[in-house]
């Protein structure tokens, strides 16, 4: 009966230690890249809720004070949403059924709210502020996605 020798062992060894250190690369990328996808379907889930609203009070469906952007003034009245004036019942319009949380953003104990960073419509796009509304939201994180764009600026 025979059975392995040392020198084989150690050899087996040494090929799967270096598969091991191949693979793991992969499916680091692999895992930023699916966090990469959820920023991306948040950010438009969240944009296209902001749309909406806007596209509501221009329609007239949303009471609006003069002078008013017709943007939502937080993120959580998209959820809370407005009673609809145009329903003789005073319905309200919701446009998210909740506020999805940055996957970008380490910090558990952080609201979902509050890990969006918020662009009013009174700032300017190269120096986004917070105001009286919400005009786009983005990523607070300082990391560079695989594309080389900050995940701010998407």
């Amino acid at each position: 009966m025979r059975g392995f020798t040392l020198i084989e062992m150690l050899v087996t060894l040494a090929i799967v230690a270096m598969l091991a250190s191949v693979a793991l690369p992969l499916t680091q990328v692999a895992a930023q890249r699916a966090k990469e996808e959820e920023l991306k379907r948040m950010l438009w889930k969240m944009r296209d809720a902001i749309d909406a609203y806007k596209a509501a009070a221009e329609a007239g469906k949303i009471d609006r004070t003069i002078g008013d952007s017709g943007y939502p003034a937080t993120l959580e009245t998209l959820v809370e949403g407005v009673p609809d004036k145009t329903s003789p019942t005073k319905a309200r319009i919701y446009f998210l059924r909740r506020i999805p949380r940055d996957p970008m953003c380490d910090c558990p104990s952080t609201a979902d709210a509050k890990t969006w960073g918020r662009r009013s419509y009174a700032s300017p796009a190269d120096a986004p502020r917070e105001g009286v509304d919400v005009y786009d939201v983005y990523s607070q994180s300082a990391d560079v996605g695989l594309n080389g764009v900050p995940y701010r600026q998407w």
